[in-house]
Formats: C-alpha cells, structure tokens, sequence
C-alpha cells in the first residue's frame, strides 16, 4: 500500500484499521526501510496514525475516524484493543472526547452510508464537538474509484457551513488504494 501511496504521489495519508493501530505500525516501519534504502532520494509521503472507532451515535452504529493522536494516551485505550468499545465507551460523544483528549482529531467516517441521513447524523456530531466529516467518499464503489457527487455535494456544504475539517477515504479493504476491495 505503500508503495501505491508513493506512486500515486500521494503526500499524505493514514491507515485506519478499525480499533487498532498494526497497520500503521507496520507501514511506519516500511517506510522507515524505504528511506534508509533509497538513501533518502525519493519523497515520502506522511503518515498520520489513525484508527476507525465504531461508536453509537443518535442509536445508529456510526464509524469514527481518529487523526494524528497519541497511541499511548490513556484515553485512547478502550478503543485499540481489536474491537469495538463496549458500555458508555461506545457512545459517540465519549469516542469523541477521548480521541481529542489523546491529541486527535475526530471525523465522522462515510455519513451517507447508515440509517440516518447524513445531514442528521453531521449535526448530532457536530454538537459532540466532532472535528470534521469525511466529504469526499466513493458511495457505491464506482469504477473509476472517485467521490460520489450527489452526497459528496451535500455533506460539502454542510462541513462548511458548520466549519468541520472535510477529510477524503477510501476505505480500502483490499491491497489496493484505488479500490474497496
């Protein structure tokens, strides 16, 4: 995936395995290989550690993405432990207090894929105190792999008229950045 990130010329990215940090781990120390054997010639992209948090928001099983925030925090324990948090660590409230408390940023993932409309779901986080939403998202899988325009729109809209970061995934669940799976 790496190797992807770099070809693609990619200056950012995080891998957001949900509740855990392995594949951030191991991509840090890929990369850290790739450096010292190409000399330090070819650009890196940089690499956030993230994680992707089921959490309960509005009684609709969200996912929360968590930004650049300290893995040994003790706020972020229950949520990087290989599954999903249970109790009152599962509501999104507390999911997002604890990512921002570790020093993250906390982005409501893919708000036009559950139950609820996007637009209620956005707002409920936003009285949270969510950072931001992930706007740019390939609703349906196209192929070409690009963000869904019609929800894409919307949710762009909505993130600015509320001031929240707008983030793009792709929620890779394969071995390639240019697909789902």
């Amino acid at each position: 995936m790496m190797e992807q990130a770099i070809a693609i010329g990619l200056r950012g990215l995080a891998i957001t395995d949900h509740h855990g940090v392995r594949g951030y781990e191991a991509a840090c120390a890929w990369l850290e290989d790739y450096q010292w054997r190409s000399g330090g010639r070819s650009p890196l992209p940089k690499l956030w550690v993230g994680t992707e948090i089921n959490a309960d928001l509005q009684g609709t099983e969200v996912h929360i993405l968590a930004y650049g925030f300290q893995t040994s925090h003790v706020a972020m324990r229950p949520y990087l432990v290989g599954r999903p948090p249970q109790g009152d660590a599962h509501l999104a409230p507390n999911v997002i207090a604890a990512i921002q408390q570790a020093g993250g940023l906390a982005i409501l993932a893919h708000p036009a894929r559950y139950r609820r409309s996007p637009q209620e779901l956005i707002l409920a986080a936003y009285r949270y105190g969510i950072d931001g939403v992930e706007t740019y998202y390939a609703y349906g899988n196209p192929n070409p792999r690009q963000a869904t325009p019609e929800p894409t729109q919307a949710i762009a809209s909505l993130a600015a008229e509320l001031n929240l970061l707008s983030s793009c995934g792709t929620d890779t669940h394969g071995r390639s950045l240019l697909s789902r799976l």
